[in-house]
């Protein structure tokens, strides 16, 4: 593939709800432009765009993959992202580094839920959109319908661009408003617009023009003086009302057809601005100062991280180079890691096919192979010129699972397979739990989480198993309270004695553990004082109740007796540990559980469903707020309510409800429900110990 100028260049992601045909739309454009021989398909796993194993298994993407199409002398970077909404993250990343959002809907769905998440994120990145009515050529499409969908649930001035010449099994091409023609089959062949339709494409040119005037005020001006618009002044005005967010062009497409693909790419390379014609780049040098520079080859140089793929023999950085050009076999600095690394051979990737390059220029994507410790995020610079580039902004996980590796041989490799796994999708968690000693793993969805266990399988050889994690509780005590502990034991020769006077106090519920002492007049001597907050400390990881870890106490040491051979600081350290204990049981103690701040997106009629089954919840709804046709809970929910709700949501709301969560601060479990909870913490221990 030819070198590309910065000019020449257009950055494009691919968004929409799952199925709307993104990834066959991409496989239509690579086939048409010569780079693929013949035609992929994503049924039955010949794609060129989903060569993971999970995504031919499933038919559909579950990662973002690039094409790049060199059309008429540019090239056009198209990112393709997966629609299922637990692969957002894929979607946020892509959209990080591009300058434009080609949003696919579904002619015969419309606007799914989906696609409104996608356009929310291209929306909070800025991004110039084009709207494409995809799959014109199906049963039941209504184009005017599929239109109105658009308009009704997304915000926005839509423009059609074009006029559909027919619909469902007889389209058979488009009226490009534009040029003034038809353009039919898969050929693309022009031709004069069908008399029926010549009256409707007149009144929708003059709309066209009137989008694009709003973009600039000298074309305005033009505009009103001539009543009329010359072609490269309606492109340029749609450019700029683009950029500023005015208008929204729409087009139409049948890409398994391959009717009115081409049109499409014409409008990525003219409508899309080129990475060079969106302003500077912002980034943080070495003293911490925000400094600016044009996306230029002569700007610093500055490349940008934005995702990983590991596999089995090491892993794949996806660059996008913001300034000056990355050549291959050089040395640059990682301003993240702060140290040097060493680019091997760069790559431009269709797929998982690897096309290797000299160098990347300015506003170019590309990959390169094992760059050491360099993780996604990252930005690789000049060691004399460090420059830092804002991170990509990922939302919190809103699932989660336990993790148990099958094997011993799995037990020893399940660290690194698990960071591993969270370094490529940086929508995953994981941590290993203080009060349940069980491994969790968080992300976006049960389908997300899935696909993680079985990349870990498939990918780095860990076998492990997943249940639904228990519940991290923690004790604590609600008022103050004493207790006295004596420790002796005689054995042949010299024995063990320790006597001590705890008392414990009540500390807010989300405070640690603090230690004090009210010894005067030695009748403990210091060291066995230590030893003594040294027990404390050991019976913090078990409380009283149900075993789980103690929080919110301070315990004062006030008195004791010590003997003058048999006193030890291990006598101390149990005395410590027992008298503790025993303090916190007249101390009232009680549990705590974890509340999330959870955020409910839903349709307005599924409002009175949502309510009713939040009370069910334990639920403290915080307000409500309306936005368009969407009402907005906001409330505090205790994460034992919360563990199955992203299918409950789905259920309740047809799979059009979207809720996001925080955790908030450790409350008070109702005083009926402690004993239960008790009880079966009581059994696991006694099972567990039983095996």
């Amino acid at each position: 593939m030819k070198e590309y100028k910065t000019s020449q260049i257009r950055n494009v992601a691919l968004i929409s709800h799952n199925g709307a045909g993104k990834t066959t739309f991409v496989e239509r454009a690579l086939f048409n432009t010569g780079a693929t021989t013949r035609m992929g398909n994503v049924q039955n796993g010949t794609a060129v765009m989903d060569f993971e194993e999970e995504e031919m298994a499933r038919n559909s993407s579950v990662a973002a993959a690039i094409a790049p199409i060199e059309w008429r002398d540019h090239k056009l970077n198209i990112l393709d992202t997966p629609g299922f909404a637990d692969f957002i993250g894929e979607v946020n990343a892509a959209l990080r580094v591009v300058e434009g959002a080609l949003v696919l809907v579904e002619a015969v769905a419309g606007v799914e839920v989906g696609t409104e998440l996608v356009w929310h994120a291209a929306e909070q990145q800025n991004l110039p959109r084009v709207i494409v009515i995809n799959k014109m050529d199906r049963d039941n499409v209504r184009a005017q319908r599929a239109l109105n969908s658009v308009r009704d649930n997304l915000k926005g001035n839509f423009v059609p661009l074009q006029l559909p010449i027919g619909e469902g099994p007889s389209f058979k091409g488009v009226v490009d408003l534009l040029s003034m023609e038809a353009r039919l089959g898969d050929k693309d062949e022009r031709s004069p617009i069908p008399p029926d339709m010549v009256e409707a494409a007149e009144a929708a040119h003059m709309a066209v023009i009137e989008a694009a005037a709003e973009g600039d005020d000298a074309l305005m001006e033009k505009y009103f003086e001539e009543d009329t618009l010359p072609d490269e002044d309606i492109v340029r005005g749609l450019k700029l009302a683009m950029q500023q967010g005015l208008c929204v062009p729409v087009l139409y497409s049948a890409p398994q057809a391959g009717i009115a693909v081409v049109p499409v790419l014409n409008a990525i390379m003219r409508l899309f601005p080129a990475p060079d014609e969106v302003g500077p780049f912002t980034a943080v040098a070495a003293n911490g100062d925000t400094v600016e520079h044009p996306v230029s080859d002569s700007s610093p140089l500055a490349a940008f991280v934005f995702k990983t793929r590991e596999d089995p023999y090491g892993k794949m950085s996806y660059l996008r180079v913001y300034g000056g050009v990355v050549e291959s076999d050089s040395r640059v600095w990682d301003a993240n890691a702060d140290s040097e690394v060493r680019v091997g051979s760069l790559q431009l990737l269709r797929g998982k096919e690897q096309i290797p390059i000299p160098r990347l220029h300015a506003g170019d994507i590309g990959a390169v192979v094992k760059l050491g410790e360099t993780g996604t995020n990252d930005t690789l610079c000049d060691r004399g010129r460090k420059l830092k580039l804002e991170a990509i902004q990922q939302p919190p996980p809103i699932a989660q699972v336990a993790i148990h590796p099958v094997s011993q041989s799995d037990v020893a490799k399940l660290s690194q397979s698990l960071n591993r796994l969270v370094s490529e999708d940086l929508t995953l968690h994981w941590h290993t739990e203080q009060a349940t000693h069980e491994t969790i793993l968080a992300g976006m969805g049960n389908t997300h989480l899935e696909i993680a266990v079985k990349k870990a399988q498939q990918k780095f050889g860990v076998n492990m198993t997943t249940s639904v994690p228990l519940i991290p509780y923690r004790e604590t005590i609600t008022r103050t309270a004493q207790a006295e502990y004596t420790h002796k034991k005689q054995t042949g020769g010299a024995g063990q004695y320790a006597r001590v006077f705890l008392r414990v106090e009540s500390l807010d519920d989300d405070a640690g553990f603090e230690f004090a002492s009210e010894i005067f007049g030695g009748s403990i001597s210091a060291p066995f004082v230590a030893a003594t907050e040294k027990g404390c400390r050991q019976a913090l990881d078990a409380g009283p109740i149900a075993g789980y870890p103690v929080v919110g106490v301070k315990a004062i040491v006030y008195d004791g007796k010590e003997h003058p051979v048999d006193s030890k600081e291990i006598a101390f350290q149990t005395a410590g540990r027992e008298g503790f204990k025993k303090a916190m049981m007249e101390a009232g103690p009680i549990m705590l559980e974890p509340i999330y701040m959870v955020t409910i997106t839903v349709p307005s009629d599924n409002m009175g469903d949502i309510m009713g089954d939040l009370n069910t919840r334990r639920a403290r709804v915080l307000g409500m707020d309306q936005d368009g046709t969407k009402s907005i809970v906001r409330a505090e929910v205790p994460l034992a309510e919360m563990q199955a709700y992203s299918a409950d949501l789905r259920s309740m709301t047809q799979g059009r409800g979207v809720f996001s969560m925080v955790f908030q601060n450790y409350g008070r479990v109702p005083s009926h429900m402690q004993e239960k909870i008790a009880a079966e913490a009581r059994a696991r221990r006694e099972e567990h110990n039983t095996h």
